[in-house]
């Protein structure tokens, strides 16, 4: 039999899932923010380590609200995409290249849940959990802010500091 059978169900799976990501998040953005070279970069990633952690939090007062227990289920696309920054940060030299890949990497992290929180949000707003869709927007504008932060910061200068010396 099937686990996930209502609407209902998949939020909750889904939510499970995105507790996961968050979990996982919090322990890849002090190792992102350490090999980061960019000052502005490092303190991003700082920033948005302690958004995550308030985002860890509003999760578990989401599953109280829902009379579930705060639990996660390994999010495996969030731990492809940090297995993949990881092997990144491998295989790149410090620099603003590695800067240049950090911030690809953070935005790959950022556009999942972007997806998946919106997701969340449509389905709680079909069943009425308005106060569940208040919370998971608040997240997911903190998500989508973080994007245009990290995309402003590759074109404020990173990206063109990676490709300094590579012209002709």
């Amino acid at each position: 039999m099937a686990d996930v059978e209502t609407l209902h169900d998949a939020l909750i799976d889904e939510l499970k899932d995105l507790y996961n990501a968050e979990k996982q998040l919090t322990k890849a953005l002090p190792k992102m923010a350490k090999n980061a070279t960019s000052p502005e970069l490092r303190r991003a990633l700082s920033s948005h380590l302690k958004e995550t952690n308030g985002q860890v939090r509003r999760l578990e007062k989401i599953f109280r609200l829902l009379d579930e227990p705060a639990k996660g289920k390994l999010c495996d696309g969030m731990q492809g995409i940090i297995k993949e920054g990881n092997k990144m940060m491998e295989e790149v030299a410090e620099g603003p290249v590695l800067d240049a890949c950090l911030i690809a990497g953070g935005q790959r992290a950022e556009h999942y849940e972007i997806g998946a929180y919106g997701t969340c949000i449509a389905w709680a707003r079909q069943m009425r959990h308005h106060e569940v869709v208040k919370l998971l927007t608040q997240t997911l504008n903190e998500e989508k802010a973080a994007d245009k932060k990290l995309s402003a910061l590759a074109e404020s200068g990173i990206n063109a500091a990676a490709d300094f010396g590579m012209q002709e």
